[in-house]
């Protein structure tokens, strides 16, 4: 696969339906002219533009975007007062894996939080990915902690 101007950015709002496509199905390609984009998400995505502690990144090639995800950075007293970046929403194209853009755009994103002055990055992934489980082991991520959800 070549790759003509790999960058990880920001997403605009113009990018909010291919994003949303990306989030609608992890196994295949959706087209984002069929996704809706709802008054909630719009919101939600100027709440996420709004506020300095979130970002939704895009790795794009020009035009296109191959992946996204989704850091928001943690304040706290544990790492000796270093905020923590995590990580959520991470998707590649369907019909771009296998290439080395998930090790990519996580390592480009794991660059940005070391940047900011992050002391760590952390994320969690659904019990039954275990390709995805695989892929963050390569990358150095250890299992250190069982998550737990409610919901409201």
């Amino acid at each position: 696969m070549i790759l003509r101007d790999l960058t990880l950015r920001p997403a605009t709002r113009a990018e909010l339906p291919a994003v949303l496509a990306l989030l609608a199905d992890e196994d295949t390609v959706v087209d984002p002219c069929s996704v809706t984009v709802t008054a909630a998400y719009e919101r939600a995505f100027a709440d996420i533009e709004a506020d300095p502690r979130n970002e939704m990144l895009v790795l794009t090639d020009g035009e296109l975007v191959l992946g996204c995800l989704q850091v928001t950075y943690i304040p706290g007293l544990g790492q000796g007062g270093g905020e923590r970046a995590l990580v959520e929403a991470v998707r590649i194209r369907a019909d771009r894996r296998g290439g080395g853009l998930g090790r990519e755009l996580m390592e480009r994103a794991s660059a940005r939080a070391r940047e900011r002055g992050c002391a760590l990055v952390q994320l969690t992934s659904g019990k039954r990915r275990t390709d995805a489980h695989r892929f963050y082991a390569s990358l150095g991520y250890a299992r250190s902690h069982e998550g737990f959800k409610l919901a409201l």
